[in-house]
């Protein structure tokens, strides 16, 4: 039985988050502040860890520092929906966090039971997560944006060629549980010039959306936004779909757009990779598409990027090696319809090598 703690210092919680981890089959203790967890780890070993933010004594980000660095434990953060509680959120996904789970109600939320599902699922998933100590992405973000600031351009990396036009004409990328660490790990190592739009279905609430998006713009040398109204797709841009709503790639007039529609029921997860994929497939010749399908639980997008793989298009499924959640890339493979397989580190050169 995977062993779970909690540690929240509201009491009300802590007993409703212990309620839904005993039903769905966990061993759980509880923790009431970052110090308590700190002291508690060494003796009760968890196998996860869930973590909320604001506390006394010692506050979720201190603590969840000190974990990573003295005893790594995959920590799914416990947060509120609030611009406020994303901005801290991305800052925990930066130090080490596997996932989060957002609190419906707010700081003492009296329905967690809505999120029930999400947080026994996600908790699962990461109890099977391999975490790999101490975070370097802060400051290798820090250096990344120094060198974008410098106008320093990677030696191993050649300008591109503006005269000649690229084969691949939109990359689609589907991603869900760990996907913020991961599109940063690979976005970021995109050079300013990339001369095609990228197009991202990460599933996430909508408030959440619109601070990684503005959080990822500052730390890589393109361009990226938030797709919150009809947008030209532009080179060197990558457009993130809001939360809780799906995106679709139109056409309007002689110009290709990305624009955010309403969620589809029949679609389980939102932003729906699935509806992304197919979408494109109605205006894009599959020959000139790219997909890739990165960390995430369940099968969001596998069968129209084999689809789309059938018909031409070139596709990449990250590899079991860096996944911090091995479904979605899992059934793209499984039903053969990934090109390459590859770890996340190595994904932005291959991206960058499937557009020259």
């Amino acid at each position: 039985m995977a062993k779970v703690l909690i540690v929240d210092d509201s009491a009300l919680m802590r007993k409703h988050l212990r309620r839904i981890l005993e039903d769905g089959g966990f061993d759980c203790d509880i923790a009431r502040n970052g110090q308590e967890a700190l002291d508690k780890i060494p003796i009760y070993d968890p196998d996860v860890v869930t973590l909320d933010i604001n506390m006394p004594v010692m506050d979720g980000i201190t603590c969840l520092s000190l974990i990573m660095n003295q005893c790594p434990k995959p920590v799914i953060m416990v947060s509120s929906l609030t611009e406020k509680g994303a901005l801290v959120t991305f800052e925990a996904l930066e130090l080490g966090a596997v996932d989060y789970v957002p609190k419906p109600g707010g700081t003492v939320s009296l329905n967690m039971a809505d999120s029930a599902d999400i947080l026994l699922s996600k908790v699962r998933s990461a109890a099977k997560t391999k975490v790999r100590g101490p975070s370097s992405l802060k400051s290798k973000l820090r250096l990344q944006r120094e060198q974008a600031e410098a106008n320093q351009i990677s030696p191993n990396l050649k300008p591109f060629n503006k005269t000649r036009k690229s084969k691949i004409e939109l990359a689609l990328v589907g991603v869900s549980t760990g996907g913020p660490g991961t599109l940063q790990e690979i976005l970021t190592e995109l050079p300013e010039d990339f001369p095609i739009p990228i197009v991202i279905a990460q599933h996430m609430p909508a408030r959440f959306t619109e601070v990684f998006s503005e959080r990822l713009n500052l730390a890589c040398n393109i361009k990226v936004v938030e797709v919150s109204r009809p947008m030209v797709l532009e080179p060197g841009t990558a457009y993130v779909a809001k939360g809780d709503a799906d995106v679709k790639i139109i056409n309007r007039g002689n110009k290709r757009l990305v624009t955010s529609v309403p969620s589809d029921n029949n679609h389980l997860w939102h932003p729906s990779v699935q509806r992304l994929v197919e979408s494109a497939l109605e205006i894009v010749e599959p020959k000139h598409l790219l997909c890739i399908q990165l960390t995430g639980m369940g099968n969001d997008g596998s069968e129209a990027m084999k689809k789309a793989n059938v018909l031409g298009a070139k596709t990449i499924a990250e590899s079991e090696d860096t996944a911090v959640v091995f479904g979605m890339p899992r059934e793209l493979i499984e039903l053969e319809g990934a090109d390459k397989v590859l770890p996340n580190h190595k994904i932005a050169a291959a991206l960058i090598s499937a557009v020259r």
